[in-house]
């Protein structure tokens, strides 16, 4: 290592032109990447809905209804001058209402009323609207306008709208909030106060070179656009802050370049440890097959990785280029030396210790326990537009959604039943097909063509549902499974059934799947490169439960407060937290071994306890504070909820690592040191 750093140490100036340039091409780069709200877009390929949406896309010019829009006090002719304005937006595919489904100009009283209170009840409209994915935020807004304020819209478009657009400002504002705050903890936790620069500066490099480099994925999920950044800065913080921190011990010794030589050669083990663990705790999300853990996951380990170089080969330029402001204005710490803190710990934390061994089954068994929502239909709260339209419209109409089944083109009898026993269902308040509209006697070529290229491919007869149920739950799943149990028993594997409902049903079907796996891998790959660096069984075992067990305590207090969870959110936040929390325990026993070399047990730990507190919160504290904010300020329910996941997780990893962990420490003592030298200290 060393015949490395000096070659980065000689030819410094070079590599910090090539970062520099890396960083401009970057900030023009990371504007060409696109960013997609749709939860349903990243469902495996070979998902059934998925594979649904595909064939109908193909057979179908018409996509599947996305957006609900009611409006209030109209009359059936007033209805349908609506109809014909909704029509007219740019963006909108198509528009369905009771003029589809039943014969307006015969009496309404004498037709079946399930289906006319579908679209028709108390002097309001209810259109079933499908619009665009490309002209989303545009089309939404100018149906906004046509329908006023007073009347609503709900439906995932008008979800993705929403969330696109709100999730943009609140990120930026997320961001910049975070960038004061980590400037303020650096100030408190450095000797300079040039060094908060130095470090946001080496942060800011490579956040913007791995946001640039998304390009390569082409577009990214807005959880890794509104998380990853943040995210990035928050764990990776104190990479540069250990090498600046062994930098300023070995300048005591020795002149500066020398001294930068030694930093880097004595911070490698603890960083590159450290750096590790945490993109493969990321890398673990690449391994689901709903595509929002590779999203995420990819993304953040890329981050880390390019922090990890940044690290190493730009920051001891860039410092050599700075150390001499950071001289100049040396301060005294602001931070205590925490010996005292140390004192109090080593007294008390063997019976901390015992209680946190007490709580670990009731916490996992909690953490598994809980109640969950799959999809998006919960995103906005009741507070937001979103919500308080989706509501209006549930009071009169209740929960709906729309669902599309294709089945086998020609055989009008067996339509005709399969529509039948459909509508026996509950939840299927109408069903339009061409069986429906023209009966199984009438021949094609006598209806309107522009219906029929709705309802009728080269292939496949097209059947629109109209659902009274939620887009999840257990009785969405239930009406899921009977309704592809009913067309599997007319046409077994030869139909397609796609919808909202169903595609959630098929999310929660593979995100439930992913749990196990994903946690196993990313617990399993942290424990094996502890070993690896450790050479020692027992001490990875000790690191990876307490984290294992804060992950757990901070998943089962939704349990205990009787909160839903997005379980996405819950998925990913058990990666994240192991990722970015297992440094801390790393840094707490590559510090104590060192320590334990010239001193016993009990002074060790106070010892430990003083050294690492100060870099431990530096990065604990941005990293709460940046999840508290995510959760505070996001609109959006999911990152919302991850935000404030990943805020009490990390606390609860903080407490477990200064806490707990200095207990298992010196309790296992013996993993770590000889026992002649226990002898000799104790």
């Amino acid at each position: 290592m060393e015949q490395f750093y000096d070659k980065v140490i000689k030819h410094r100036k070079k590599i910090l032109l090539v970062f520099l340039l890396l960083f401009f091409l970057s900030l023009g780069a990371k504007e060409l990447v696109a960013v997609n709200y749709d939860l349903n877009d990243y469902l495996p390929e070979d998902s059934p809905s998925t594979v649904a949406i595909d064939v109908m896309e193909k057979e179908f010019d018409g996509a599947i209804p996305n957006a609900r829009v009611m409006i209030k006090d109209v009359t059936i002719p007033e209805a349908l001058e609506y109809k014909e304005k909704i029509e007219q937006v740019d963006g909108v595919l198509s528009v369905n209402w009771l003029d589809d489904a039943v014969n307006i100009n015969q009496p309404l009283e004498t037709q079946d009323s399930k289906t006319i209170e579908t679209y028709y009840k108390d002097e309001t409209a209810l259109f079933t609207v499908t619009i665009e994915e490309e002209k989303t935020i545009s089309t939404v807004d100018a149906l906004r306008k046509v329908i006023g304020e007073d009347n609503a819209m709900t439906g995932s478009a008008v979800n993705t709208a929403a969330a696109t657009t709100s999730t943009v400002k609140e990120v930026g504002k997320i961001a910049i909030i975070a960038v004061l705050f980590a400037f303020f903890v650096l100030l408190l936790t450095t000797n300079s106060y040039v060094e908060p620069f130095i470090v946001l500066i080496g942060l800011g490099v490579a956040i913007v070179i791995n946001a640039g480099t998304n390009l390569i994925f082409g577009e990214i999920s807005f959880v890794t656009n509104a998380a990853g950044s943040i995210l990035q800065l928050a764990v990776s913080m104190d990479y540069s802050v250990f090498l600046m921190h062994r930098f300023a011990e070995c300048r005591k010794d020795a002149e500066p370049i020398t001294a930068m030589k030694q930093a880097l050669c004595k911070s490698t083990s603890s960083i590159l440890s450290s750096g590790v663990t945490t993109v493969i705790g990321f890398l673990a999300l690449a391994l689901m097959r709903f595509k929002i853990g590779p999203d995420l996951g990819l993304a953040l380990a890329k981050g880390i990785a390019i922090s990890l170089i940044t690290v190493f080969l730009f920051m001891p330029g860039f410092i050599l280029l700075t150390y001499k402001w950071m001289d100049q204005t040396e301060h005294k710490p602001f931070m205590p030396a925490f010996r005292k803190l140390g004192t109090v710990i080593q007294k008390v934390t063997i019976p901390l210790m015992c209680i946190f061994v007490l709580m670990i089954v009731p916490s996992y068994l909690a953490s598994t326990h809980n109640d969950y929502y799959f999809g998006a239909s919960h995103i906005f709260g009741k507070n937001t537009k979103v919500g308080q339209d989706t509501r209006k419209i549930e009071e009169v109409f209740g929960k709906g959604d729309t669902y599309v089944l294709l089945v086998p083109k020609g055989d009008t009898a067996t339509e005709t039943k399969l529509s039948q026993e459909l509508k026996q269902l509950d939840e299927v308040t109408s069903v339009v097909s061409y069986v429906d509209m023209a009966g199984a006697e009438i021949p094609y070529e006598y209806l309107d063509e522009s219906t029929l290229s709705l309802l009728e491919s080269e292939h496949y007869s097209r059947m629109v549902l109209s659902i009274d149920a939620d887009f999840e739950g257990e009785e969405t799943f239930d009406l899921v499974r009977d309704i592809r149990n009913i067309a599997k028993k007319y046409y077994e594997k030869e139909y397609y059934l796609a919808g909202e409902g169903v595609s959630t049903y098929d999310l929660m079907d593979t995100i439930t799947a992913d749990m196990v796996k994903v946690n196993f891998i990313a617990v399993l790959a942290v424990f094996l490169v502890l070993i690896a660096t450790m050479r020692s069984l027992s001490l990875p075992v000790t690191l990876v439960l307490t984290i294992e067990s804060a992950i757990w305590i901070n998943l089962s207090i939704p349990y205990y407060t009787s909160e839903t969870l997005f379980y996405i959110a819950y998925l990913i936040i058990s990666s994240i937290q192991l990722g970015a929390t297992v440094d801390y325990a790393i840094l707490f026993t590559e510090r104590y071994k060192e320590n334990r070399k010239t001193m016993g047990r009990k002074e060790c730990v106070i010892e430990t306890i003083s050294n690492v507190t100060v870099s431990i919160l530096t990065s604990g504290t941005v990293l709460t504070v940046v999840g508290f904010l995510l959760g505070k300020i996001s609109t959006h329910g999911l990152l919302s909820q991850l935000g404030y996941l990943l805020g009490k997780g990390t606390l609860c990893s903080l407490i477990a690592v200064l806490f707990i962990l200095p207990g298992f420490i010196e309790v296992f003592d013996f993993v770590g040191s000889g026992k002649k030298k226990e002898k000799a200290k104790a």
